[in-house]
Protein backbone atom coordinates (compact mmCIF):
# COMPACT_ATOMS: atom_id res chain seq x y z
CA UNK A 1 0.00 0.00 0.00
CA UNK A 2 1.51 3.34 -0.89
CA UNK A 3 1.21 6.24 1.89
CA UNK A 4 0.92 9.94 0.53
CA UNK A 5 1.90 12.71 2.88
CA UNK A 6 -0.46 15.58 3.59
CA UNK A 7 -0.07 18.25 1.17
CA UNK A 8 2.43 16.10 -1.46
CA UNK A 9 2.68 17.71 -4.75
CA UNK A 10 0.66 15.55 -7.45
CA UNK A 11 4.15 14.93 -9.52
CA UNK A 12 5.71 13.24 -6.27
CA UNK A 13 2.95 10.81 -6.18
CA UNK A 14 3.22 9.67 -9.74
CA UNK A 15 6.52 8.83 -9.22
CA UNK A 16 5.76 6.99 -5.91
CA UNK A 17 3.49 4.71 -7.75
CA UNK A 18 6.00 4.18 -11.15
CA UNK A 19 8.75 3.13 -8.50
CA UNK A 20 6.74 0.28 -6.93
CA UNK A 21 5.71 -1.42 -10.62
CA UNK A 22 7.05 -4.97 -10.04
CA UNK A 23 9.41 -6.31 -12.64
CA UNK A 24 10.08 -9.30 -13.94
CA UNK A 25 12.53 -11.13 -11.44
CA UNK A 26 10.07 -10.59 -9.09
CA UNK A 27 8.43 -13.15 -10.35
CA UNK A 28 9.37 -17.32 -10.28
CA UNK A 29 7.66 -19.70 -12.82
CA UNK A 30 6.31 -22.40 -10.86
CA UNK A 31 6.31 -26.00 -12.43
CA UNK A 32 5.56 -28.07 -9.16
CA UNK A 33 2.17 -30.00 -11.09
CA UNK A 34 1.27 -31.72 -7.93
CA UNK A 35 1.43 -28.30 -5.79
CA UNK A 36 -0.91 -26.39 -8.29
CA UNK A 37 -3.41 -29.24 -8.62
CA UNK A 38 -6.75 -28.96 -7.76
CA UNK A 39 -7.51 -30.07 -3.83
CA UNK A 40 -9.27 -33.29 -4.07
CA UNK A 41 -11.29 -32.82 -1.43
CA UNK A 42 -13.17 -29.91 -3.74
CA UNK A 43 -12.69 -31.66 -7.06
CA UNK A 44 -15.89 -32.45 -9.35
CA UNK A 45 -16.83 -35.83 -9.42
CA UNK A 46 -19.91 -37.75 -10.32
CA UNK A 47 -22.50 -38.62 -7.28
CA UNK A 48 -22.18 -42.22 -7.62
CA UNK A 49 -18.32 -41.93 -7.60
CA UNK A 50 -18.70 -39.85 -4.56
CA UNK A 51 -21.07 -42.84 -3.31
CA UNK A 52 -18.52 -45.19 -3.86
CA UNK A 53 -15.82 -43.42 -2.15
CA UNK A 54 -18.04 -42.99 1.24
CA UNK A 55 -18.93 -46.72 1.09
CA UNK A 56 -15.23 -47.97 1.06
CA UNK A 57 -14.71 -45.57 3.81
CA UNK A 58 -17.04 -47.84 6.14
CA UNK A 59 -15.05 -50.42 7.03
CA UNK A 60 -17.92 -52.96 8.60
CA UNK A 61 -19.46 -52.42 4.67
CA UNK A 62 -16.07 -53.40 3.06
CA UNK A 63 -16.37 -56.63 5.06
CA UNK A 64 -19.80 -57.54 4.66
CA UNK A 65 -19.17 -57.08 0.95
CA UNK A 66 -16.06 -59.30 1.27
CA UNK A 67 -17.94 -62.06 3.18
CA UNK A 68 -21.01 -61.51 0.54
CA UNK A 69 -18.57 -61.91 -2.27
CA UNK A 70 -16.83 -64.84 -0.53
CA UNK A 71 -19.66 -66.75 -0.02
CA UNK A 72 -21.38 -66.09 -3.15
CA UNK A 73 -18.20 -67.45 -5.01
CA UNK A 74 -17.77 -70.86 -2.76
CA UNK A 75 -21.89 -71.45 -3.64
CA UNK A 76 -21.00 -71.61 -7.09
CA UNK A 77 -17.56 -73.01 -7.23
CA UNK A 78 -17.52 -75.10 -3.51
CA UNK A 79 -19.84 -78.23 -4.95
CA UNK A 80 -17.36 -79.04 -7.82
CA UNK A 81 -14.28 -79.15 -5.61
CA UNK A 82 -14.56 -83.00 -4.32
CA UNK A 83 -15.78 -85.87 -6.37
CA UNK A 84 -19.44 -85.85 -4.21
CA UNK A 85 -22.71 -85.15 -5.17
CA UNK A 86 -25.52 -83.29 -3.10
CA UNK A 87 -28.05 -86.19 -3.34
CA UNK A 88 -25.78 -88.83 -3.59
CA UNK A 89 -25.89 -91.62 -0.68
CA UNK A 90 -23.47 -93.96 0.70
CA UNK A 91 -25.12 -95.54 3.58
CA UNK A 92 -21.44 -97.49 4.26
CA UNK A 93 -20.04 -94.20 5.25
CA UNK A 94 -22.90 -92.27 7.22
CA UNK A 95 -22.25 -90.36 9.99
CA UNK A 96 -18.46 -89.33 9.56
CA UNK A 97 -17.20 -86.45 11.20
CA UNK A 98 -15.18 -83.68 9.83
CA UNK A 99 -11.65 -85.22 8.30
CA UNK A 100 -9.41 -82.69 5.92
CA UNK A 101 -6.50 -84.47 4.28
CA UNK A 102 -3.45 -83.18 5.22
CA UNK A 103 -4.13 -81.60 8.98
CA UNK A 104 -5.46 -84.76 10.09
CA UNK A 105 -2.42 -85.60 11.75
CA UNK A 106 -2.55 -82.70 13.60
CA UNK A 107 -5.09 -83.71 15.93
CA UNK A 108 -8.03 -81.49 14.47
CA UNK A 109 -10.33 -82.30 11.80
CA UNK A 110 -8.59 -86.20 12.04
CA UNK A 111 -12.61 -87.78 11.73
CA UNK A 112 -12.55 -88.08 15.69
CA UNK A 113 -16.07 -87.14 17.51
CA UNK A 114 -16.96 -86.92 20.96
CA UNK A 115 -20.23 -88.77 21.78
CA UNK A 116 -22.62 -88.20 24.40
CA UNK A 117 -23.78 -91.62 25.80
CA UNK A 118 -25.90 -93.36 28.54
CA UNK A 119 -22.60 -94.23 30.10
CA UNK A 120 -21.09 -90.35 29.83
CA UNK A 121 -18.59 -89.15 26.59
CA UNK A 122 -17.02 -91.09 24.72
CA UNK A 123 -14.71 -90.30 21.62
CA UNK A 124 -14.58 -92.23 18.37
CA UNK A 125 -13.57 -92.47 15.12
CA UNK A 126 -15.58 -94.05 12.45
CA UNK A 127 -12.70 -93.49 9.85
CA UNK A 128 -10.61 -95.64 11.63
CA UNK A 129 -13.48 -98.44 12.44
CA UNK A 130 -14.79 -98.96 9.27
CA UNK A 131 -10.96 -98.60 7.83
CA UNK A 132 -11.41 -95.75 5.13
CA UNK A 133 -7.98 -94.90 5.13
CA UNK A 134 -8.55 -92.59 2.29
CA UNK A 135 -11.73 -91.32 2.80
CA UNK A 136 -12.33 -87.70 3.27
CA UNK A 137 -15.53 -85.55 4.33
CA UNK A 138 -14.29 -81.77 5.03
CA UNK A 139 -17.77 -80.94 6.66
CA UNK A 140 -18.41 -84.67 7.50
CA UNK A 141 -21.19 -87.00 6.20
CA UNK A 142 -24.84 -87.15 7.10
CA UNK A 143 -27.27 -89.83 8.27
CA UNK A 144 -27.86 -91.29 4.67
CA UNK A 145 -23.85 -90.40 4.04
CA UNK A 146 -24.18 -87.51 1.76
CA UNK A 147 -21.17 -85.17 1.87
CA UNK A 148 -21.97 -82.32 3.77
CA UNK A 149 -19.71 -79.65 2.45
CA UNK A 150 -21.42 -80.42 -0.86
CA UNK A 151 -24.58 -79.84 0.65
CA UNK A 152 -23.91 -77.30 2.32
CA UNK A 153 -22.70 -74.77 -0.68
CA UNK A 154 -25.57 -75.91 -2.86
CA UNK A 155 -28.23 -75.22 -0.48
CA UNK A 156 -26.26 -71.86 0.03
CA UNK A 157 -26.42 -71.29 -4.20
CA UNK A 158 -30.52 -72.17 -3.55
CA UNK A 159 -31.13 -69.89 -0.53
CA UNK A 160 -29.10 -66.88 -2.79
CA UNK A 161 -31.07 -67.69 -5.73
CA UNK A 162 -34.89 -67.81 -3.93
CA UNK A 163 -33.98 -64.51 -1.73
CA UNK A 164 -32.49 -62.14 -4.55
CA UNK A 165 -34.92 -63.16 -6.95
CA UNK A 166 -38.01 -62.79 -4.53
CA UNK A 167 -36.55 -59.44 -3.62
CA UNK A 168 -35.81 -57.90 -6.93
CA UNK A 169 -39.62 -59.04 -8.15
CA UNK A 170 -40.65 -57.49 -5.06
CA UNK A 171 -38.29 -54.11 -5.51
CA UNK A 172 -40.49 -53.87 -8.86
CA UNK A 173 -43.93 -54.51 -7.73
CA UNK A 174 -43.94 -52.28 -4.23
CA UNK A 175 -41.49 -49.57 -5.69
CA UNK A 176 -43.93 -49.07 -8.81
CA UNK A 177 -47.14 -49.46 -6.29
CA UNK A 178 -46.07 -46.88 -3.94
CA UNK A 179 -45.31 -44.40 -6.58
CA UNK A 180 -48.32 -44.44 -8.40
CA UNK A 181 -50.27 -44.50 -5.70
CA UNK A 182 -48.54 -41.32 -4.20
CA UNK A 183 -48.15 -39.84 -7.32
CA UNK A 184 -52.13 -39.48 -8.33
CA UNK A 185 -53.34 -38.93 -4.24
CA UNK A 186 -57.00 -38.66 -3.72
CA UNK A 187 -59.46 -42.07 -4.35
CA UNK A 188 -56.77 -43.40 -6.22
CA UNK A 189 -54.49 -43.10 -3.15
CA UNK A 190 -57.03 -44.12 -0.71
CA UNK A 191 -58.19 -47.42 -2.81
CA UNK A 192 -54.69 -48.42 -2.90
CA UNK A 193 -53.99 -47.79 0.44
CA UNK A 194 -56.75 -49.79 2.08
CA UNK A 195 -55.58 -52.36 -0.01
CA UNK A 196 -52.30 -52.27 1.16
CA UNK A 197 -53.92 -52.25 4.86
CA UNK A 198 -55.67 -55.57 3.94
CA UNK A 199 -52.56 -57.20 2.69
CA UNK A 200 -50.38 -56.27 5.42
CA UNK A 201 -53.17 -57.57 7.97
CA UNK A 202 -52.54 -61.05 7.12
CA UNK A 203 -49.79 -62.41 8.57
CA UNK A 204 -47.48 -63.34 5.62
CA UNK A 205 -46.36 -66.46 7.36
CA UNK A 206 -50.24 -67.94 7.13
CA UNK A 207 -50.52 -66.33 3.10
CA UNK A 208 -47.23 -68.27 2.43
CA UNK A 209 -48.03 -71.36 4.63
CA UNK A 210 -51.37 -71.92 2.51
CA UNK A 211 -50.33 -70.79 -0.95
CA UNK A 212 -46.90 -73.65 -0.48
CA UNK A 213 -49.32 -76.48 0.55
CA UNK A 214 -51.89 -75.36 -2.49
CA UNK A 215 -48.90 -75.33 -4.75
CA UNK A 216 -45.94 -78.29 -5.44
CA UNK A 217 -43.37 -77.28 -3.01
CA UNK A 218 -40.18 -76.47 -5.00
CA UNK A 219 -37.88 -73.07 -5.58
CA UNK A 220 -40.63 -71.39 -8.29
CA UNK A 221 -42.98 -71.25 -5.15
CA UNK A 222 -41.41 -70.45 -2.74
CA UNK A 223 -40.03 -67.35 -4.92
CA UNK A 224 -43.86 -67.06 -5.78
CA UNK A 225 -44.92 -66.93 -2.22
CA UNK A 226 -42.23 -64.24 -1.15
CA UNK A 227 -43.65 -62.25 -4.27
CA UNK A 228 -46.61 -61.85 -2.75
CA UNK A 229 -46.13 -60.78 0.81
CA UNK A 230 -42.73 -58.70 0.95
CA UNK A 231 -43.15 -55.93 -1.43
CA UNK A 232 -45.19 -53.79 1.09
CA UNK A 233 -42.65 -52.16 2.46
CA UNK A 234 -40.87 -51.38 -0.17
CA UNK A 235 -44.30 -50.06 -1.34
CA UNK A 236 -44.42 -47.55 1.74
CA UNK A 237 -40.86 -46.35 1.18
CA UNK A 238 -41.48 -45.34 -2.76
CA UNK A 239 -44.55 -43.96 -1.53
CA UNK A 240 -43.11 -41.31 0.95
CA UNK A 241 -40.28 -40.38 -1.31
CA UNK A 242 -43.10 -39.60 -3.35
CA UNK A 243 -45.10 -37.38 -1.38
CA UNK A 244 -42.15 -35.58 -0.40
CA UNK A 245 -40.88 -35.20 -3.89
CA UNK A 246 -43.92 -34.13 -6.43
CA UNK A 247 -43.87 -30.77 -5.51
CA UNK A 248 -41.03 -29.85 -6.48
CA UNK A 249 -39.76 -27.25 -9.14
CA UNK A 250 -38.44 -30.06 -11.87
CA UNK A 251 -41.74 -31.98 -11.51
CA UNK A 252 -43.63 -28.68 -11.69
CA UNK A 253 -41.39 -27.29 -14.76
CA UNK A 254 -41.74 -31.23 -16.36
CA UNK A 255 -45.98 -30.74 -16.32
CA UNK A 256 -45.34 -27.18 -18.16
CA UNK A 257 -43.24 -28.73 -20.42
CA UNK A 258 -46.20 -31.51 -20.88
CA UNK A 259 -44.73 -34.44 -19.74
CA UNK A 260 -47.00 -37.33 -18.99
CA UNK A 261 -47.67 -38.60 -15.76
CA UNK A 262 -45.36 -42.15 -15.70
CA UNK A 263 -42.69 -40.52 -17.19
CA UNK A 264 -42.42 -38.07 -14.62
CA UNK A 265 -43.00 -41.00 -12.59
CA UNK A 266 -40.37 -43.16 -13.44
CA UNK A 267 -38.11 -40.66 -15.47
CA UNK A 268 -37.88 -37.67 -13.13
CA UNK A 269 -38.99 -39.17 -9.91
CA UNK A 270 -37.36 -42.62 -9.47
CA UNK A 271 -33.90 -41.62 -9.99
CA UNK A 272 -33.86 -39.27 -6.80
CA UNK A 273 -35.31 -42.10 -4.61
CA UNK A 274 -33.39 -44.77 -6.18
CA UNK A 275 -31.01 -44.58 -2.89
CA UNK A 276 -33.56 -45.57 -0.26
CA UNK A 277 -34.77 -48.07 -3.11
CA UNK A 278 -31.21 -49.89 -2.99
CA UNK A 279 -31.08 -49.43 0.82
CA UNK A 280 -34.22 -51.31 1.64
CA UNK A 281 -33.80 -53.80 -1.12
CA UNK A 282 -29.82 -54.90 0.96
CA UNK A 283 -32.13 -54.86 4.24
CA UNK A 284 -34.76 -56.84 2.45
CA UNK A 285 -32.18 -60.06 1.27
CA UNK A 286 -31.96 -61.04 4.60
CA UNK A 287 -35.00 -61.43 5.52
CA UNK A 288 -36.26 -63.54 2.64
CA UNK A 289 -33.29 -65.78 3.13
CA UNK A 290 -34.47 -66.31 6.84
CA UNK A 291 -38.00 -66.69 5.64
CA UNK A 292 -36.88 -69.25 3.53
CA UNK A 293 -34.82 -71.17 6.14
CA UNK A 294 -37.77 -70.76 8.20
CA UNK A 295 -40.05 -72.54 5.65
CA UNK A 296 -37.81 -75.59 4.54
CA UNK A 297 -36.62 -75.77 8.30
CA UNK A 298 -40.46 -76.73 9.18
CA UNK A 299 -41.04 -79.00 5.76
CA UNK A 300 -42.74 -75.93 3.28
CA UNK A 301 -39.78 -75.48 1.59
CA UNK A 302 -36.67 -77.08 -0.98
CA UNK A 303 -38.03 -80.91 -1.72
CA UNK A 304 -35.33 -83.49 -1.59
CA UNK A 305 -33.42 -84.59 -2.76
CA UNK A 306 -32.40 -80.85 -3.31
CA UNK A 307 -31.71 -78.76 -0.34
CA UNK A 308 -31.39 -75.25 0.67
CA UNK A 309 -29.55 -73.97 4.11
CA UNK A 310 -32.84 -74.48 5.97
CA UNK A 311 -33.58 -77.21 5.23
CA UNK A 312 -29.83 -78.28 5.99
CA UNK A 313 -30.31 -77.01 9.30
CA UNK A 314 -33.33 -79.34 9.97
CA UNK A 315 -31.52 -81.96 8.86
CA UNK A 316 -29.12 -81.20 11.60
CA UNK A 317 -31.45 -79.83 14.29
CA UNK A 318 -32.77 -83.81 14.10
CA UNK A 319 -28.99 -85.52 14.96
CA UNK A 320 -28.13 -82.59 16.96
CA UNK A 321 -27.58 -84.37 20.34
CA UNK A 322 -25.44 -86.88 19.03
CA UNK A 323 -23.61 -85.57 15.99
CA UNK A 324 -23.49 -81.71 16.27
CA UNK A 325 -21.24 -81.32 13.36
CA UNK A 326 -23.39 -81.54 10.64
CA UNK A 327 -25.53 -78.60 11.96
CA UNK A 328 -22.64 -76.21 12.31
CA UNK A 329 -22.06 -75.22 8.32
CA UNK A 330 -24.95 -74.47 7.45
CA UNK A 331 -25.88 -72.56 10.87
CA UNK A 332 -22.29 -70.18 10.21
CA UNK A 333 -23.12 -69.55 6.40
CA UNK A 334 -26.56 -68.28 7.22
CA UNK A 335 -25.63 -66.20 10.01
CA UNK A 336 -22.63 -64.52 7.91
CA UNK A 337 -24.56 -63.73 5.34
CA UNK A 338 -27.55 -62.39 7.09
CA UNK A 339 -24.78 -60.31 8.46
CA UNK A 340 -23.02 -59.16 6.23
CA UNK A 341 -26.45 -58.09 3.85
CA UNK A 342 -27.15 -55.71 6.97
CA UNK A 343 -23.83 -54.54 6.81
CA UNK A 344 -24.08 -53.85 3.23
CA UNK A 345 -27.22 -52.11 3.52
CA UNK A 346 -26.11 -49.96 6.67
CA UNK A 347 -23.23 -48.56 4.57
CA UNK A 348 -25.28 -48.19 1.59
CA UNK A 349 -27.46 -46.25 3.54
CA UNK A 350 -24.78 -43.71 4.80
CA UNK A 351 -23.03 -43.54 0.86
CA UNK A 352 -26.87 -42.66 -0.38
CA UNK A 353 -28.03 -40.43 2.23
CA UNK A 354 -27.06 -36.78 1.67
CA UNK A 355 -27.79 -35.72 4.92
CA UNK A 356 -25.22 -37.81 6.64
CA UNK A 357 -21.79 -36.94 3.95
CA UNK A 358 -20.47 -34.13 6.60
CA UNK A 359 -21.54 -36.94 9.71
Amino acid sequence: MIMLKKNEPAAATTTSVAAYIPADADFQLKNDQNGISIDSNFASQSFWKDVSIRFFRKRSAVIGLIFVLLITLMAVIGPHLNQYNYSAQNLAEKNLAPRIQGIEYLGIFDGSETMITTTGTKKVNNYANEKLIHTFYWFGSDKYGRDIWTRTWSGTRVSLIIAVAATIIDMVIGMSYGLISGYFGGKTDMAMQRILEIMNGIPRLVIVTLLLLVLHPGMITIIFALMLTEWVGMSRIARAEMLKLKEQEFVLASKTLGAGSFHIIFREILPNIIGPIITQVMFSIPTAIFTEAFLSFVGLGIPVPQCSLGSLISEGYNSFTTHAYQIVPPIIVMALLMLSFNLIADGLREALDPKLKEM
